[in-house]
């Protein structure tokens, strides 16, 4: 799928992933840009939400790019969220590259009120002309546990 915007997006990492956090944000109600959320993603990606039960238990939730889409789409209906990289460490070989991108999700970018803050582990794959997200897989900080390593 061609998209411009996301085309100048995948030219570099530093704009990359920045771009997957505004296809998300948004006030309650309002469009994301689900077409430029898919051109940044390989059609196979995976994304893979950890989830803590009630009981403390670990469990992860599964989602290919339009499973990811119609299980978020609900919540931005219902809630305003905007979702933006506070640190990232980049970490790169030949054509594959993994980053780590803490976030911070408030109800409005100005706002004093933090929803929540975590860390996304994102696998990139370049292919000559740009790169793609492959992967993410994401956790957030909760009592106990906290992302410090930068």
């Amino acid at each position: 799928m061609q998209h411009e915007q996301a085309e100048r997006d995948a030219a570099q990492i530093e704009t990359l992933v920045p771009a997957i956090y505004a296809c998300i944000s948004g006030a309650a109600g309002a469009a994301r840009d689900w077409d430029r959320f898919r051109a940044l993603h390989r059609p196979e990606a995976r994304s893979l939400r950890t989830v803590i039960d009630a009981d403390g238990s670990p469990r992860a939730e599964s989602f290919g790019v339009e499973e990811y889409i119609a299980n978020v789409s609900p919540f931005f209906a219902a809630n305003a969220f905007f979702e933006v990289e506070t640190a990232s460490r980049i970490e790169r070989f030949g054509q594959v590259a993994h980053v780590w991108s803490r976030y911070v999700a408030r109800p409005a970018p100005d706002s004093d009120i933090v929803l929540k803050r975590g860390a996304n582990s994102i696998q990139l794959f370049h292919d000559g002309r740009r790169w793609w997200v492959v992967s993410t897989i994401w956790d957030n900080e909760r009592d106990g546990l906290r992302f410090d390593l930068f």
